[in-house]
């Protein structure tokens, strides 16, 4: 008893302060709404999973998964999948969005260079 006890203060205090961290950088992230959402929810859902390990067990049972702690395991790879697609998405995008700005500089590097080319240019054809 004393040993369970134990480990549902430790993940408590773990979520926990996951959430705090998530709630501090509140403004400071740049996600959608769905995502935070998302984020308190699988929130709950630990602290529920820690809190009522045997109601973890009987839903994993109704879904025809043999424990709570497979049934976990298997969400739980499917939010890291999500993350690592999240990230790779916008990675994809943070990525366009360099070399869109990259090419907008360079552009403008080059006409600024051609502007002052011809403006060499015209006043040396005007003083001959």
């Amino acid at each position: 008893m004393k040993g369970t006890l134990l480990i549902q203060l430790i993940l408590l205090l773990g979520a926990g302060m996951m959430l705090v961290l998530f709630i501090r950088r509140w403004d400071a992230a740049h996600t959608r709404a769905w995502k935070r959402i998302a984020f308190f929810v699988f929130v709950v859902a630990n602290v529920f999973a820690v809190l009522r390990p045997g109601d973890v067990t009987w839903v994993a049972h109704q879904l025809g998964v043999g424990r709570g702690t497979d049934l976990v395991l298997y969400l739980l790879v499917v939010a890291v999948s999500f993350f690592a697609l999240n990230t790779y998405m916008r990675f994809r995008s943070l990525e366009k969005k360099v070399t869109d700005l990259a090419r907008t500089v360079a552009l403008r590097d080059a006409e600024l260079l051609n502007r002052e080319r011809l403006g060499a240019s015209a006043g040396v054809s005007s003083t001959s």
